[in-house]
């Protein structure tokens, strides 16, 4: 298979088995009625070390990532500040930083930059997730090829063309209108969920004894079309008025008879003759069957006149390969913004409509969605929308580095949760409602820092750290607490996993924190009444790895032994 090469490859292709763990670090004050260890999140730190921080509790757990990168446009002066530990990238990135259109290696830096991003959010995303990457013509090509290399070639999804605005912007002597959106899965078994058509504003919400529907009406509410242009689609309908069912509505036919007396023509307001928006032999046909999902009937207006409508459920269909949709332009999402009452913090935020479809695409109703470019917060936006409208549990994960994560990025999730009082929308006015947990990034857990008790992370940090880079299990935190004196924090398969720790130097140093043959003998006879195995953390043993091997047990030495998954 083909692969990318770029400068710098050879210096980040492993980066990002070597960037430290660093708990998240809860903020009170800036969350929002915080609901505990599953919460929503907002993380304000770097995306790098944000992504490793996620690994214990969500590798493998994220259905759906939406990322918007840096367009690496040349106007956007983004800076790499990745830690990467070789000289020579260090020099290559101080001679010119930020990265700007000036910057003849701009394309290889910006392929740095995400490269070992890429590589975490493929841990974080679940076997049946899905990727969606905004980008365009600057970069597009070069991500084509990152991905099929990350996530392999076989898992390319798709490439969709999106209608990003409608004027233009400068593309020598073309007007560029479009963007694109790259989405790749993990396993060839992924499919995504059929969406369902979106409801017009003027259909009528009914319910009857199978469920909602909706009444659309049939009449042309497009002023430019009438008799006068669409005379195929001018006919008359009759209506019998002694049969309103139970839902207020009557039958109609094309034939007139003694019953179906009543004629009804399409009018506008107007009073102007205007037309349907079916031809005679659909109506006919849908006449003659009545289906259930596209029946024709009347309704009776307040001035005693009848209209025609189609009755119709929701119905599926499989998304196209070019969207071009209002909702999914950059102006759409500028008016949002402004419509919250943000100040224009963002050329081009990204619109909710986009979004929203990408997790309608990928993810049921109790999925987590990861963003971890937020910016102006619209995927936490999306999620709340999406909620609010069919009752779902969704959660979303945003991650921001810039200052702006609590003055722009949360704010926005504040005002959409707690209602925005000018706002347009209805929905929007009252409050989506729901919660979420701000975070920042706490100090990496390191070697030294556990030797001089100058860093000594909670146990429930230290305990999920352990857990993932031993195992690669992900598992909460509030469940990751000593359930007995031996210090067994977590039962996975057939092996139980135990933790001798306190964020105390003294302790650490006491008898107490030790494994010694009273404990191993203890943890010996669950392993044989239970038929497991043990592996245990603690920072010494009054007994030998021979013996233990015996018992069942394996030890690993803190800080020594906290083997890294490569």
């Amino acid at each position: 298979m083909p692969t990318l090469d770029f400068k710098g490859k050879q210096f980040v292709y492993a980066h990002h088995l070597t960037v430290p763990y660093r708990p998240l670090v809860p903020d009170a004050d800036k969350s929002l009625n915080p609901a505990g260890a599953d919460d929503n999140l907002v993380i304000h730190g770097d995306n790098l070390h944000a992504l490793k921080a996620l690994l214990p509790r969500y590798a493998g757990q994220v259905k759906c990532i939406y990322i918007d990168p840096p367009y690496n446009t040349g106007n956007e002066g983004w800076v790499y500040n990745d830690r990467v530990n070789s000289p020579l990238m260090k020099e290559w990135f101080k001679e010119q930083s930020p990265v700007d259109g000036e910057d003849l290696e701009r394309h290889d830096k910006w392929l740095c930059m995400m490269w070992p991003r890429l590589q975490l959010l493929k841990e974080l995303l679940s076997e049946d997730g899905v990727i969606f990457i905004s980008i365009d013509d600057n970069e597009q090509h070069h991500l084509r090829m990152m991905m099929e290399e990350v996530f392999a070639v076989e898992n390319f999804f798709c490439q969709i063309i999106v209608r990003s605005n409608s004027r233009g912007h400068t593309y020598k002597q073309i007007a560029k209108t479009h963007e694109y959106l790259l989405a790749f899965t993990k396993s060839l078994e992924t499919e995504l969920l059929e969406l369902e058509k979106d409801d017009d504003k003027n259909d009528l919400k009914m319910t009857d004894e199978i469920g909602a529907y909706n009444l659309r009406e049939l009449r042309n509410r497009n002023p430019k079309f009438g008799r006068h242009n669409r005379p195929n689609l001018f006919y008359s309908f009759f209506i019998d008025p002694d049969k309103r069912d139970s839902e207020g509505l009557y039958p109609v036919s094309l034939e007139k008879s003694e019953d179906y007396r009543v004629q009804v023509e399409p009018i506008n307001s107007n009073g102007d003759e205007s037309c349907w928006r079916w031809g005679r032999e659909r109506s006919s046909t849908s006449i003659q069957t009545q289906t259930r999902k596209s029946d024709l009937v009347a309704r009776r207006r307040q001035d005693e006149s009848f209209s025609i409508y189609e009755k119709y459920r929701k119905t599926t269909y499989k998304p196209k390969s070019i969207w071009d949709e209002n909702s999914v332009l950059t102006e759409t999402g500028t008016v949002e913004l402004r419509e919250i009452g943000l100040p224009a913090q963002f050329d081009f935020p990204k619109p909710r409509g986009l979004v929203q479809k990408c997790i309608r695409l990928a993810c049921d109703s109790e999925d987590i969605i990861l963003d971890s470019f937020a910016g102006s917060g619209t995927t936490a936006h999306a999620v709340l929308a999406l909620n609010q409208e069919d009752g779902g549990n969704r959660k979303f994960i945003l991650v921001e580095c810039e200052d702006y994560a609590d003055a722009i990025t949360a704010e926005r999730v504040r005002r959409v949760i707690n209602g925005v009082p000018n706002a347009r929308d209805n929905a929007l006015k009252e409050g989506l409602g729901g919660s979420f947990t701000y975070c920042t990034l706490g100090e990496p857990i390191d070697t030294e820092g556990l030797l001089t008790g100058e860093n000594l992370p909670e146990y429930q940090a230290l305990a999920a750290y352990v857990l993932h880079t031993a195992s690669g299990i992900s598992a909460g935190a509030d469940a990751l607490q000593p359930q007995d004196d031996d210090g067994l924090f977590h039962r996975n398969g057939e092996t139980d996993y135990y933790l001798l720790y306190r964020p105390d130097l003294k302790w650490l140093g006491s008898h107490d924190a030790m494994l010694n043959a009273e404990g191993a003998q203890r943890i010996a006879q669950r392993n044989r009444d239970e038929g497991r195995k043990a592996v245990v953390f603690a920072p010494g043993k009054y007994i030998g790895q021979r013996e233990l091997t015996g018992m069942g047990i394996r030890f690993c030495q803190l800080p020594y032994q906290i083997h890294q998954r490569i």
